[in-house]
């Protein structure tokens, strides 16, 4: 899937991608990275509301998984199931968040257990960029169901 295919499935499939204007940067086997506005996405301090901005770093999670999945053969349903965010400085412009999944994510244990199980979690971090400084981190554990749970 290219980055454009990917954005007009978010905004067409997750409304509120479109309401915010996010914008798919760049996707590789380990890395995919949204962009999205500070207008759309504002607060009452001229900064990116943190509703926002978690929405953005989640989202860059779960694209990541979604393309993952379907280059895999395993169309899948993905969900977050819980998430953590920590905001380290405020974002006054444009950002950006990127997902990767570490080495140590078990990113072969998870594809075994969906394919056994047709359930597996794995857990995913994405980090928020303004100017080139990270302004917020995020860790998100989702599921995914497999085609029997579709």
């Amino acid at each position: 899937m290219t980055e454009a295919e990917l954005e007009t499935y978010l905004h067409d499939h997750i409304p509120l991608s479109r309401a915010m204007a996010v914008r798919v940067a760049s996707i590789s086997d380990d890395k995919l990275i949204l962009g999205a506005p500070l207008g759309p996405n504002i607060n009452h301090r001229d900064t990116v509301f943190g509703g926002s901005a978690s929405a953005v770093a989640i989202l860059s999670a779960w694209s990541l998984l979604h393309l993952r999945l379907t280059a895999a053969g395993q169309p899948s349903r993905v969900v977050i199931q819980r998430n953590s965010m920590e905001y380290l400085a405020p974002i006054s412009g444009d950002f950006t968040a990127t997902a990767t999944l570490g080495t140590d994510a078990g990113w072969d244990g998870f594809l075994k257990l969906l394919t056994r199980r047709g359930v597996a979690r794995i857990t995913v971090g994405a980090e928020l960029e303004y100017e080139g400084k990270v302004a917020g981190r995020l860790s998100g554990e989702f599921v995914a169901f497999g085609k029997d749970r579709l």
